[in-house]
């Protein structure tokens, strides 16, 4: 019986703790309580959002739907004569075999009407331009123009009728981590959609042109070259351009033109036939833990101007070597990337605030964008400028620099020979324009000699050492 009591005695004990433990954590003013739970759920929320990896979260199956049927493939057909030195030089034979080279890439339509842009490398040196549709209809297609520096090209389809077209979204807007879409033809491979993440947006590749991609881990593959690069919505954030590889194909980078550069060089094509380039008017490097170091400043992020162009908005609004620029109207620059890709957006005569650091103090003025072919960079006592349209004509070339006046003394006896001269490359680097000439040699001491291949005025090749 008094065994009996004691189990009795712990089995109440035990019974009334479990119930008083559950009061306590349970019940209506419990800690675990409905209340409680959404209270823990709401402080939980308020530090971030909730990652979004699964199929109920997010669908890419609309935005590639609506993509698909607006990028198109593109098939290049050139033609080129392959002759026999042997039969020439033995026979005097004159004739050669006429062979033709095809090419493949992507498009993305842009408007109802017909207008496709792609990448200039798909369509150059293209005698035929073939654009294939995504229900299988094919249209010859016009070319409307390039930028051999952007990688960018227009081109133009007649079809019976109102074709769907891809928006333009804001790429500035794009953030590290968001979702996107790749679509284009791979391998020939039609309407092949990738996803994957932006990767980095701003990136210098130190390319003779662009200097801002869109970095990319969505599979991009030869093909895809000129194809779409949108968010889940389906709106156009870039043109997929190139890929980082050993091997040709895609291992995990990708990169893409960003829309708004993409966007303004289509309308300067559209409304003036050419691409209408601002310059800031300023020649320097971003900043980085080294180089801050080097020049005694405890800035280490933004644009240090070496050297303000003559006659520029820059030298008119008073920027002045040693300013440091942080900020282009909202954009914070931290990179020459930052700074070039937002130029890249805009035309001659445009106006931007820019934000910099003189002397540790922050300033604001605004700086009028002046025209690039106006101005010219100097080296070893060479003073080059852009070539114009009749150059390019005359010489067969689109790019390429003009000897505009020799300073040097020592080159001075050469002057008559030099003066009109086309530099094409420098240590076997094309001489694109004058920013690329500039940005190249800024890397250069005065006492380093530098390799010059040149076009001289009658038509030579001509290579130097200086």
């Amino acid at each position: 019986m008094k065994k009996f009591s004691t189990l009795f005695l712990v089995s109440l004990l035990s019974g009334s703790m479990t119930l008083g433990a559950y009061k306590l954590l349970f019940d209506t003013n419990g800690y675990f309580s409905n209340d409680k739970i959404s209270a823990v759920t709401m402080a939980s929320n308020s530090y971030g959002k909730k990652v979004g990896l699964s199929a109920d979260v997010i669908d890419f199956t609309e935005a590639a739907e609506k993509t698909i049927h607006t990028v198109v493939h593109v098939k290049n057909v050139s033609r080129r004569t392959i002759t026999n030195p042997m039969l020439e030089y033995f026979y005097g034979y004159k004739g050669g075999q006429s062979q033709e080279q095809v090419g493949t890439g992507s498009g993305v339509i842009i408007s109802e009407d017909g207008y496709i842009v792609t990448n200039n490398h798909v369509i150059k040196g293209a005698s035929e331009i073939e654009i294939t549709l995504n229900n299988k209809k094919s249209y010859q297609a016009k070319l409307i123009g390039t930028d051999s520096k952007m990688d960018i090209a227009l081109l133009k389809i007649d079809a019976e009728e109102k074709l769907p077209y891809t928006v333009f979204a804001n790429s500035d807007s794009v953030k590290v981590g968001e979702w996107v879409l790749a679509v284009g033809n791979p391998y020939n491979l039609t309407s092949t959609v990738t996803a994957g993440i932006v990767s980095a947006k701003a990136r210098d590749l130190d390319t003779s042109g662009i200097q801002s991609f869109i970095q990319t881990d969505a599979a991009v593959n030869p093909g895809n070259s000129g194809g779409a690069l949108v968010n889940t919505r389906g709106e156009l954030i870039g043109i997929n351009t190139m890929i980082s590889s050993m091997t040709g194909s895609y291992v995990g980078y990708s990169f893409a033109v960003p829309s708004n550069i993409a966007r303004k060089i289509i309308e300067d094509l559209m409304e003036f036939g050419n691409v209408q380039r601002g310059i800031l008017g300023v020649e320097g490097g971003e900043l980085n833990g080294t180089a801050s170091k080097e020049l005694g400043i405890s800035q280490t992020q933004g644009f240090y101007i070496s050297k303000v162009t003559k006659n520029s908005g820059a030298e008119k609004s008073g920027l002045n070597k040693g300013d440091i620029i942080i900020k282009l109207d909202e954009l914070n620059v931290a990179t020459f990337a930052d700074l070039s890709g937002y130029i890249n957006t805009k035309r001659p005569n445009d106006k931007v605030q820019v934000t910099y650091i003189r002397e540790g103090k922050t300033k604001i003025i605004p700086v009028i964008l002046s025209k690039n072919e106006f101005f010219s960079t100097e080296f070893k006592g060479i003073e080059l400028e852009n070539i114009e349209a009749a150059d390019k004509k005359k010489f067969k070339i689109d790019y390429g620099v003009r000897i505009k006046s020799i300073n040097s003394q020592n080159l001075k006896q050469y002057e008559d020979e030099l003066i009109g001269n086309i530099i094409l490359s420098i240590d076997n680097i094309k001489t694109t324009d004058v920013e690329t000439v500039s940005k190249l040699l800024s890397k250069k001491e005065e006492s380093q000699t530098v390799r010059i291949e040149m076009i001289n005025k009658n038509g030579e090749i001509l290579r130097v050492i200086l």
